[in-house]
């Protein structure tokens, strides 16, 4: 697709354009957290523990007098770690996959499919818990787990575009010319049908640090005294009658960062559709 078709398409959609403004927002603020961050994040100071938002700490403290504004920001920087190499992994082990199914057919289709089919069998929360159970909680042992169990929606993608692909003119001339399944595969097809999976990891990203959250709210994710989302929204539960500001801002950037990938990934959707008109 010509480029400015497709930026004219996007830029139509007003809500995929705030939702792309709010995660630039996003990147910006945790990437110079070290500078926009109004205190350290894990100093912790019991004479002012639950101390209301005011001048000295806009969005107040939590129970241990830390200064809720820092480890927001700070919190940001690990969601969006955990979101990009978690869908990073899944999209990788995904087109592999779903390219060799796709392409080969087959016995190759078959056994790619029925792996596909038996982890879908496994509620992919239940399987993570699992799995975090077992290993030792950390940043990079979550970010794996949802990445090796967050794939088999990009095989099943690829997988039906390469089936497609492969029959098209293009390829078919390739092939003749003797070029290699590998080079077919990496510079004719893959290239091709990498629009549905653009759309699914953006939207993955989002699922992805909805997921990190849950773990860390139930104290499986990333371990104290990191700074998370989730593990904020867990540090205020207990405090929601009298401290209600320990809850409300982990959940309104919670809530405010996964809308804003899945307006992004609607909006691409809606702008890589051949069917919408120019």
């Amino acid at each position: 697709m010509n480029a400015k078709i497709f930026m004219r398409r996007f830029a139509r959609n007003r809500l995929a354009l705030a939702g792309l403004v709010l995660v630039l927002a996003l990147f910006v603020i945790s990437g110079l957290a070290p500078w926009l961050a109004p205190h350290d994040p894990d100093h912790v100071n019991t004479r002012l523990r639950l101390k209301a938002p005011g001048p000295e700490h806009v969005l107040g403290t939590d129970s241990l007098g830390r200064d809720v504004l820092s480890r927001l920001i700070w919190g940001g920087r690990v969601s969006l770690k955990v979101g990009f190499v978690a869908v990073g992994i899944a999209t990788a082990i995904g087109l592999a996959l779903g390219a060799a199914a796709g392409y080969y057919g087959g016995l190759v289709d078959g056994a790619v499919m029925r792996f596909c089919d038996l982890m879908l069998c496994f509620p992919s929360m239940f399987l993570i818990l699992a799995v975090i159970a077992i290993l030792e909680p950390s940043v990079w042992n979550v970010m794996i787990v949802i990445g090796l169990t967050g794939w088999m929606g990009v095989a099943r993608l690829v997988r039906a575009e390469f089936i497609t692909l492969k029959n098209r003119d293009f390829a078919l001339a390739a092939k003749t010319l003797g070029a290699s399944d590998t080079r077919i595969i990496w510079r004719h097809l893959l290239p091709n049908a990498m629009a549905p999976v653009l759309v699914a990891a953006t939207l993955g990203v989002a699922g992805a640090i909805l997921t990190e959250s849950s773990l860390s709210f139930l104290g499986l994710g990333v371990q104290p005294p990191t700074s998370t989302w989730g593990a904020m929204l867990a540090d205020g539960k207990d405090y929601l009658s009298r401290a209600w500001w320990l809850s409300l801002y982990p959940g309104l950037a919670i809530l405010v960062t996964v809308l804003s990938y899945n307006l992004v990934g609607e909006g691409l959707r809606d702008a890589l559709d051949p069917r919408s008109g120019a």
